[in-house]
């Protein structure tokens, strides 16, 4: 990449960013601003906020661009890899593709009708856009693997509610589970597939936003990376539940989930959890020197209520018997308000309306932290003497756990606190 280039994107996401600073600041108030002067932890150094400020600046944007998110597809080739004329062939374009919802064969539901390729009425792409006309809704949500400690990215997603599609077929009875499942080079011994109970999918307990048919991400058609041209998007659900390359629907009189991933002991049915994780800390310091760290924090099924940051002396012993170090010295951090602009490659940064959890006449957040998403978080420190430390972070959710509770089991979701070494001296 040429300097020119490089220039013009280091400019574009400072931009996007120069708001967070300045709304840091502006957040604390007299009353934070006291605060950080009273704490033994937080900074009070006359260079402190030009120390914040370069670490501010550099915190990505709330939303990913399409083409940032991870990736952790599977499949050999992978689905998006294949070439065009490939992907025309088994539909995986947006004018080729169709979608099976039929009655499982072992488990039999009772339907009206089946949608099918093979009695020359499935379900298209068409179809669906007809649907979008009147009952197409767009939320925020955080993308997560249940077994990866960093989100894949935050995106506004857009589709259909499942449940339209399920009235399509005029279920009767014996319909207790929904299976899914999309296209894996039509390989058995590939397939991958997520369930859920139909009652989740025909109601939105909790004024949770709708398991949706998604065809667009940040305003854009989903890629086929990204699991275009139709995939699966459970809100509060981690990643394996939001099938991608979605190819059938199956309407079933299970009693239990069936899900691939039950193979590998995972919480099938485990929301996303709430907890945090850093994005800039200096592994190397001068004695006195003082520093600030950033992160970002997942508001899970539970909320968010705060962010705590401590600095552990490695000289020192930790107490005995305190798994998730809860008589600790932790310090409150400052959460980031909404963005002036929110990033992701939207046009101008803004939010298009109406979309779930905003505004529609503003655009701008009804509450923050927007739960099922992610939120921004800053400290400052003062500086420290020589020596080895280990930075500590974590989460308090809405209803006063600290985390890695109220679910410290790793095969419900990744929660660990992670811990990351500083080293001072001369």
């Amino acid at each position: 990449m040429d300097q020119a280039k490089q220039k013009q994107i280091a400019q574009q996401f400072l931009n996007e960013h120069t708001s967070l600073t300045r709304r840091f600041f502006l957040g604390l108030g007299a009353t934070g601003a006291a605060a950080l002067t009273a704490s033994p932890l937080l900074a009070a150094e006359p260079d402190s906020e030009a120390v914040l400020q370069k670490a501010v600046s550099s915190i990505e944007t709330w939303l990913t661009k399409p083409d940032d998110f991870r990736d952790v597809s599977r499949g050999k080739p992978l689905p998006h890899s294949l070439d065009e004329e490939t992907r025309k062939a088994v539909g995986l374009t947006r004018d080729t593709w169709s979608l099976d919802v039929i009655s499982d064969p072992e488990n039999k539901a009772r339907l009206g009708t089946e949608l099918s390729k093979e009695t020359n009425n499935a379900f298209r792409f068409a179809d669906l856009m007809k649907l979008a006309e009147k009952h197409a809704v767009r939320f925020p949500k955080v993308m997560t693997c249940l077994n990866i400690g960093c989100p894949l990215g935050n995106g506004i997603w857009e589709g259909v509610p499942l449940r339209e599609l399920l009235w399509l077929t005029e279920p009767r009875e014996n319909l207790r589970r929904v299976f899914f499942y999309g296209y894996h080079n039509d390989k058995p011994d590939q397939m991958f597939r997520s369930s859920l109970p139909v009652g989740r999918i025909l109601e939105d307990p909790f004024d949770l936003p709708p398991v949706i048919l998604c065809y667009k991400l940040n305003g854009e058609w989903l890629t086929q990376k990204r699991g275009g041209p139709v995939r699966i998007v459970v809100p509060e659900a981690y990643g394996f539940k939001s099938i991608k390359w979605l190819s059938h629907v199956v309407l079933s009189n299970i009693s239990h989930a069936n899900d691939t991933y039950a193979n590998g002991n995972n919480d099938l049915d485990s929301p996303l959890k709430t907890f945090a994780a850093t994005i800039s800390v200096p592994g190397k310091l001068k004695p006195g020197e003082p520093f600030a760290v950033t992160g970002w924090a997942q508001a899970g099924i539970s909320g968010l209520s705060k962010v705590q940051a401590w600095i552990h002396d490695e000289s020192k012993e930790l107490p005995s018997g305190d798994k998730y170090h809860e008589t600790a010295s932790w310090q409150d951090a400052k959460l980031l308000g909404p963005p002036e602009t929110f990033g992701g490659g939207l046009a101008e940064g803004r939010i298009p309306s109406p979309t779930m959890n905003f505004d529609p006449n503003t655009g701008r957040p009804m509450s923050w932290p927007i739960r099922l998403s992610r939120a921004h978080w800053a400290i400052l420190f003062p500086g420290l003497p020589a020596g080895e430390y280990t930075f500590r972070c974590r989460t308090i959710d809405e209803k006063g756990h600290a985390q890695p509770m109220p679910r410290p089991f790793r095969k419900s979701g990744h929660a660990a606190i992670e811990r990351v070494s500083i080293k001072v001296e001369a």
